[in-house]
């Protein structure tokens, strides 16, 4: 265990000193995966007594989506993106009408920027992460009602 604390240790600051963000290593049996990012301001979060109920995804505080919504998952652990860049608008709002193929956000993974594209068509009724937050594989982003 001590080892191990070690190497990460050890792997985290050559990160630091080359400038990286994400870095993969195997070592025999053992794969490290590790990422940095920045750290997040603190947010306080309001949530309502009652969950809104099911199948309420036109507006942005809806927890749980429609019978028919389609979740937009992460394809690979990356750092989501609602722009191209700073300053830029978002590919795309709540309430925005998709079509398939549009690009709807980017995640940058080891330096590299991956647009997500829609696999579905329909209008967006749910931006899941914040801005600038990492997410892991398979989580959900967005939303699209058909």
């Amino acid at each position: 265990m001590n080892e191990d604390r070690a190497r990460v240790d050890e792997l985290l600051e050559i990160m630091r000193e080359h400038g990286l963000d994400a870095l993969r290593v195997r070592v025999g049996e053992r794969s490290y995966d590790l990422v940095l990012r920045e750290p997040a301001p603190l947010v306080a979060a309001v949530t309502p007594n009652e969950p809104a109920p099911r199948g309420d995804t036109a507006s942005a505080g809806s927890k749980v989506p429609s019978a028919t919504a389609k979740a937009v998952t992460a394809p690979i652990i990356g750092v989501f993106y609602r722009s191209a860049s700073p300053g830029v608008e978002p590919f795309v709002e709540i309430g925005d009408r998709v079509a398939v193929g549009q690009v709807l956000c980017i995640l940058e993974a080891m330096k590299m920027m991956n647009e997500i594209t829609s696999d579905y068509s329909g209008v967006v009724t749910r931006i899941l992460p914040e801005n600038g937050q990492l997410v892991s594989l398979g989580e959900e982003m967005l939303w699209i009602e058909p």
